[in-house]
């Protein structure tokens, strides 16, 4: 009988438990030589699912500290952090990786050099110029105010919902010591951004909230993020009637990492999860890292009863953005 039949019959808190150690020593177990970890076993290391990696392996003195060694190695001069080796320039992993290697007391510089590079990055299409064309063409059909600015997957591109997410939440769990000058102006445009982005019926999507007199639907991870940014005051409509949203979509979950990441979006919010189609307790730790390492990681999270969900509560945050 294998740990996990062990716990199976025992208290679901124990099982649960049981799991999580099961995920994590697997996870463990993808490390590179190098500190890194790849998308899939045996892939090339990168800083996005080293990031989440070394997130949820935060208590794992050895590995994480090999983690953040490899995460530093990768930082460009200009702080930023490529998405993959072959990238001359920095992306919005950058958010990712100032994320994990936040509360490193050995990574300060590190931090605050990716933050300013963040805070330097404004997308092109919401520049005054680009907004004077836009409004000599002929009357846009997507619903959306085109003056806020979040952030783009690459640098001077467009704003997109998920990497402006990762920003905010990169930014709100910084220390106020490390934050640029300008920083609040640049979050709070964001924060606007994301609420001009979301969809009519609640929830967001990868792009546009309506697209030509059509309503986008919804996405479970990008609607995820939106609200683990959003988490902090001022409350807005729009946040609840998402909440709303994402509980009627978990039921229908299928898949473990957006169930995971739903599950730690609900419960940072103190929304109990509702019953869905699948549990995280039918998954095995192989059967996960064969998504992704990244989702591995995130169900390692959403297991972790120190509860380290990727945003905290305004209540545990000191010396932070407003």
């Amino acid at each position: 009988m294998n740990a996990l039949e062990m716990a199976k019959q025992s208290e679901p808190a124990d099982f649960t438990a049981g799991l999580h150690a099961e995920f994590v020593s697997h996870l463990k177990k993808l490390q590179h030589a190098d500190g890194g970890w790849g998308f899939q076993a045996g892939g090339q290391s990168r800083a996005e699912p080293t990031s989440w990696a070394a997130r949820a392996l935060r208590d794992s003195d050895k590995e994480f500290r090999r983690a953040v060694a490899f995460l530093q190695s990768k930082q460009h001069s200009d702080g930023s952090w490529p998405a993959c080796e072959e990238m001359n320039g920095g992306s919005w992993v950058t958010s990712l990786a100032c994320a994990a290697l936040g509360g490193d007391s050995q990574s300060s510089k590190n931090v605050a050099a990716g933050l300013q590079w963040l805070c330097d990055d404004y997308p092109r299409d919401s520049s005054p110029w680009r907004r004077f064309l836009q409004r000599l063409r002929p009357q846009s059909r997507v619903a959306m105010n085109d003056s806020y600015r979040g952030w783009g997957w690459t640098p001077r591109t467009s704003s997109w919902v998920e990497p402006t997410a990762f920003a905010l939440m990169a930014l709100r769990g910084a220390s106020s010591q490390y934050l640029p000058g300008g920083a609040a102006e640049r979050r709070a445009s964001a924060i606007a951004l994301l609420y001009d982005r979301m969809c009519p019926g609640g929830g967001w999507n990868c792009g546009n909230p309506r697209v030509y007199g059509v309503d986008g639907e919804a996405l479970v991870l990008s609607t995820c993020w939106a609200l683990l940014a959003l988490r902090d005051p001022p409350e807005k409509p729009g946040r609840p009637l998402s909440l709303g949203w994402l509980q009627k979509a978990f039921e229908k979950i299928e898949s473990a990492g957006s169930l995971a990441v739903a599950r730690m979006t609900l419960e940072n919010y103190g929304i109990e999860p509702p019953q869905a189609k699948q549990d995280l307790l039918h998954w095995t730790a192989q059967d996960v890292a064969e998504e992704g390492t990244h989702v591995l990681a995130w169900v390692c999270m959403a297991l972790d009863p120190a509860r380290r969900w990727p945003a905290v509560s305004s209540k545990d945050t000191q010396g932070q953005l407003p």
